[in-house]
């Protein structure tokens, strides 16, 4: 593990540590057991086993260690958490989310959305085929788009527009402005670049299959 990886992990587990576990659960959709001292977690289409004995995380279906960034976010987003606030509905870019997302635009449209652009900018009918695999949902934007639950309270949406000879294909990941209220910036972006890796991982496999 990266140590700046091993550092946020080590202090989203601590922050953690010091809430009172069954206040998270009337906050936030997830489960908590005193028993076990576990926290159950849905994180895009699969439940997560956050066990604060042991300090580890587990896909419940197969024990599966999701990988480091995940882990974070997942961490963050219960260490965050806070009483439900309500925030316009409308969609946003990571440009117009405060406390530094302009600021990191650049780097995450190098990392995130240029990668999107790769998978799908002249196959954007096999986002959606990627997508499922995420829950992501079928939504009515660009030539395709997809809408994801990072977590229950958290959507993210993906939306590709296919280039040809004259126009260059273009994407986007937009997020729901309350994530400001609950994630840190950094996680935020962590988010969207971890989708964006996951649906070409996804893409590149459907391609290998055909």
């Amino acid at each position: 593990m990266e140590t700046n990886y091993r550092i946020a992990y080590d202090k989203y587990w601590r922050d953690l540590k010091r809430k009172m576990p069954e206040e998270i659960a009337t906050q936030l959709t997830v489960t908590y057991c005193s028993d076990t001292r576990q926290f159950t977690v849905s994180f895009f289409n699969s439940e997560y086993i956050l066990d604060c004995n042991t300090e580890t995380i587990r896909r419940k279906t197969d024990g599966h260690v999701p990988e480091i960034m995940a882990s974070i976010i997942m961490l963050n987003y219960l260490a965050y958490s806070r009483p439900p606030q309500k925030t316009i509905e409308k969609w946003v870019s990571l440009k117009e989310i405060p406390n530094g997302g302009m600021l990191f635009y650049p780097a995450f449209h190098k990392n995130a959305i240029e990668g999107l652009i790769e998978a799908f900018g002249h196959q954007a009918n096999q986002l959606l085929v990627s997508a499922t695999a995420l829950g992501g949902q079928p939504a009515a934007f660009g030539n395709a788009s997809a809408i994801f639950k990072a977590f229950p309270e958290i959507p993210l949406c993906v939306i590709v527009w296919e280039g040809d000879e004259e126009v260059r294909a273009n994407a986007t990941i937009l997020y729901d402005p309350s994530i400001e209220l609950m994630l840190h910036i950094e996680s935020v972006i962590g988010l969207g670049m971890y989708l964006s890796n996951q649906l070409k991982k996804l893409a590149t496999f459907s391609s290998s299959q055909t």
